[in-house]
């Protein structure tokens, strides 16, 4: 126990004298905090940082270049910690980004793909190899006989070693028969506007699908193959198969025409199920030195997404007159190509109703030969026409492109539009 001097309190401690010294004793007092005496003279040095009293300035000065010290210390740690932190944030970011390119450049193969398969380009085979297949799974289903399949086998081979289409999916005399039903019936119709002679060729087996483009050629040149204004540019030709015509497009190419078509398509359609549109028969038809021309609607021109610009077109391509002219006129103009996004068709003529609208007349290739042969009747009926009209509320597509015809092409005439076709441009309307 130790007992204070002063008062005689005793404490058990060193620390609780010191306490009781203090706060009984010195309450008042200032006090040296190291010898512990009021009257002490010495000068006291506070730390700004922790409050540690010096009484000697160069001790001082070192204590606080220790906190210093211990502060940068602690700051390049942080440093680290904050480096190392962006660093994985980093690598992170790359991982993702890596992660996001692969799944982007997947789905662009995918597309890719797609596309292949969708425009024919995908290596799978062409028209007789998808006449085969077709017609192995119509054998192995019991819809075909395989007698039936050898027969046709045998028939394909022969068209296809002579370049000559079978005929096997065209319907003649159509627009004979329509000029017969207008001459005697279609009381609401003013006037219509008739192609010469045009036969319908429609898909088959080896080219459902993709081949409405060629499908659309042969109808426009069974048409010229009629007219005697083309027998110079057509001499001895007869309507070819589809192979024969990627044949023949790819025989204008290697002559110079369209260039870019033809690297688009890798300078080849044979042995392919490739798509062709109005750029490939306008090359095949000036090849032949047949005079035509593209014309590319862009856009709509009418209400509600329609083309009243498209159909005054072709109106004016098939009269010039419409006030006095006969309620049924047979021109001799060929019919039109007409293509819009995915499909193509054929124009062989328009109506104007009382009404003064106007109705197009078209051949589709998607359209059987039954459906076709139903307008050869004697009696058609206004049923069976549904196929053919087409209002302007039944042409809605975003763009179409038209090919007509024009006449025939001198020798020089084809050179230049040859040289043309090296920057290919289309007429636009509007």
């Amino acid at each position: 126990m130790l007992s204070c001097d002063i008062c005689g309190e005793t404490v058990s401690s060193e620390s609780d004298m010191k306490a009781h010294l203090l706060i009984v004793h010195m309450e008042n007092e200032v006090v040296c905090p190291f010898c512990k005496l009021s009257d002490c003279d010495q000068p006291l040095y506070d730390c700004p940082m922790c409050g540690l009293i010096c009484t000697n300035y160069h001790i001082l000065q070192e204590h606080v270049d220790l906190h210093l010290e211990e502060n940068a210390f602690q700051q390049g740690m942080d440093g680290v910690q904050c480096s190392s932190g962006l660093e994985l944030a980093h690598q992170l970011q790359q991982e993702e980004d890596r992660k996001r390119k692969s799944e982007e450049s997947r789905q662009e193969r995918e597309e890719f793909r797609k596309l292949q398969r969708q425009y024919g380009l995908d290596n799978s085979g062409g028209y007789k190899q998808q006449q085969l297949r077709n017609m192995e799974i119509e054998v192995n289903r019991g819809r075909m006989h395989p007698s039936e399949f050898h027969r046709r086998k045998v028939d394909m081979m022969e068209s296809l070693a002579v370049g000559i289409d079978d005929g096997k999916t065209k319907t003649s005399g159509i627009m004979e028969a329509l000029h017969r039903y207008y001459q005697n019936a279609a009381t609401d119709v003013r006037h219509v506007w008739l192609s010469t002679m045009v036969d319908h060729f429609h898909s088959s087996l080896g080219d459902k699908g993709w081949g409405c483009g060629y499908r659309n050629f042969q109808m426009l040149l069974s048409s010229l193959l009629q007219n005697d204004a083309y027998d110079d540019c057509l001499k001895g030709m007869s309507i070819p198969c589809i192979p024969k015509i990627q044949s023949m497009i790819e025989d204008a190419w290697k002559e110079g025409f369209d260039p870019q078509g033809a690297s688009q398509l890798n300078n080849r359609l044979q042995g392919t199920k490739a798509w062709i549109g109005a750029c490939e028969v306008y090359t095949l038809l000036t090849s032949l030195r047949i005079k035509c021309r593209i014309v590319d609607f862009h856009k709509s021109t009418g209400p509600l997404g329609t083309h009243p610009r498209l159909f005054e077109w072709i109106l004016n391509y098939y009269s010039s007159e419409r006030e006095g002219s006969p309620k049924v006129v047979c021109t001799t103009k060929p019919p039109i190509y007409l293509q819009h996004q995915g499909h193509s068709r054929t124009v062989v003529g328009i109506e104007e109703r009382k009404n003064r609208t106007l109705w197009l007349l078209i051949f589709d290739p998607g359209c059987p030969s039954g459906e076709m042969q139903k307008l050869l009747k004697q009696d058609i009926e206004a049923s069976s026409l549904k196929q053919l009209r087409k209002s302007m509320g039944n042409l809605k597509h975003k763009q179409y492109q038209i090919v007509a015809i024009e006449g025939a092409l001198s020798p020089e005439e084809k050179i230049a539009r040859r040289q043309a076709s090296r920057v290919f441009t289309a007429e636009k309307i509007p």
